[in-house]
């Protein structure tokens, strides 16, 4: 087996809750699929973007779903700069509790979160037969050399090995990340460490 895998930017966006995409969207309102993303049961959704409204500045959002228990806001830092957001932490997905809120702004109301806006902790996602092959324990850090042949070669260090069921073989990093390697188009990374 090849011991590299795709390494896709994600680009920032929020993931809402059903109570949440009805407010924005209207009484009834549900995510429509317009594109599945690579991770199996994720999509991009056909519904207009969320306006996220910070101290000094807005950014609109593309929605992701299915839904989920919490809303969460996942940006780059300098997202983070052009909202006038400080202290907004590097975690993993999921875990929102105690980080900065928002203004959500959508076409049919708005909504004021009190936490949830996080920059996401680059990861690579396997399933656990593609961990095995790889030799990947869940929660395992690793350093990444992401190579497009550009001149821009960058290792990526404190990379979150996830594995699940629900998982395929993927890393996401953010488009910070992204820029700092010149992982434009079709880009692979491969652990070095």
């Amino acid at each position: 087996m090849e011991k590299k895998f795709l390494v896709e930017t994600s680009a920032r966006h929020i993931h809402l809750t059903d109570a949440a995409v009805e407010a924005l969207f209207g009484e009834g309102a549900t995510l429509i699929v317009k594109k599945m993303l690579s991770q199996p049961g994720q999509f991009a959704t056909a519904n207009e973007k969320i306006k996220l409204v910070g101290p000094k500045g807005e950014l609109m959002v593309s929605v992701l779903g299915p839904t989920r228990p919490e809303n969460q806001v996942e940006l780059s830092f300098t997202d983070a700069r052009t909202l006038g957001l400080k202290d907004v932490p590097v975690r993993e997905s999921g875990d929102v509790f105690g980080t900065p809120g928002l203004k959500l702004v959508g076409p049919a109301g708005e909504l004021d979160i009190e936490y949830g806006t996080i920059i996401a902790k680059r990861h690579i996602h396997f399933n656990p037969e593609e961990a095995a092959a790889f030799g990947i324990e869940n929660g395992q850090i690793v350093k990444v050399l992401v190579d497009s042949g550009n001149g821009r070669a960058t290792v990526f260090d404190d990379v979150v090995c996830r594995v699940s069921t629900k998982y395929a073989l993927a890393m996401h990093i953010d488009t910070d990340e992204c820029n700092a390697a010149a992982a434009f188009g079709t880009v692979f990374g491969e652990i070095v460490d």
